[in-house]
């Protein structure tokens, strides 16, 4: 069963991404949302924890956020809108939020 993992939370301030990567399933994905957008800062060490797993990983970042905070997309994250973060929610199985 596949499960879209949503996360909003900084991962500067509580270990939610990491325990996320640790729970991830071979059918599962993230989406990062919120101040999560800023794993994806340059050079991090968030970021290279994601990008050790890029090969395996679906890793998308919503859009507005991003730019909200003013930070690029990195290579093998795929952007997405609110209607794609929609269609994530149908495509997988199960959507879990990390509150």
């Amino acid at each position: 069963m596949s499960t879209l993992h949503v996360l909003s939370h900084s991962p500067f301030t509580d270990t939610r991404l990491t325990s996320c990567l640790r729970l991830l399933g071979p059918q599962d994905a993230i989406l990062l949302c919120g101040d999560a957008t800023y794993a994806l800062l340059p050079s991090s060490v968030p970021l290279h924890a994601l990008e050790a797993r890029i090969d395996d990983l679906k890793l998308f970042v919503l859009e507005e956020d991003i730019k909200a905070r003013n930070l690029s997309v990195p290579s093998g994250v795929n952007a997405v809108d609110y209607p794609g973060f929609v269609e994530l929610s149908i495509q997988f199985d199960k959507v879990n939020t990390w509150l």
